[in-house]
């Protein structure tokens, strides 16, 4: 059971980046490879704007960090385990999501 703060802060911050499916699709794309924000931008479709303020989010969450590459900024995952744990995570809900052991699942659309 989880029950320091630094804990439950950790795990809250790490629910928060994943809460939108921008910010998901920019992890698992750094989980391939670190990108240039203009590189991130064209590859998702999304705005240059709308691309700084979800990594600034993810920044803030201390998912990604940024390297200086020159003039510019290229940005990656704060830790190479965290590219594992998006699998791991992905792979489990996944088998979740498979195996609807709730006997209610039917009726109530739950689980």
């Amino acid at each position: 059971m989880l029950t320091v703060a630094s804990d439950i802060e950790v795990l809250a911050r790490f629910g928060r980046a994943l809460a939108d499916p921008i910010r998901c699709r920019i992890l698992l794309t750094l989980r391939q490879a670190p990108a240039h924000p203009a590189d991130l931008a064209d590859a998702l479709g999304v705005s240059r704007t709308r691309l700084s303020n979800h990594l600034a989010c993810l920044r803030d969450c201390g998912l990604v960090v940024t390297v200086p590459d020159g003039r510019r900024t290229r940005y990656e995952l704060a830790d190479e385990r965290l590219g594992h744990a998006l699998d791991d995570l992905r792979a489990a809900v996944v088998a979740v999501a498979t195996d609807r052991t709730c006997p209610d699942a039917e009726e109530k659309g739950c689980c």
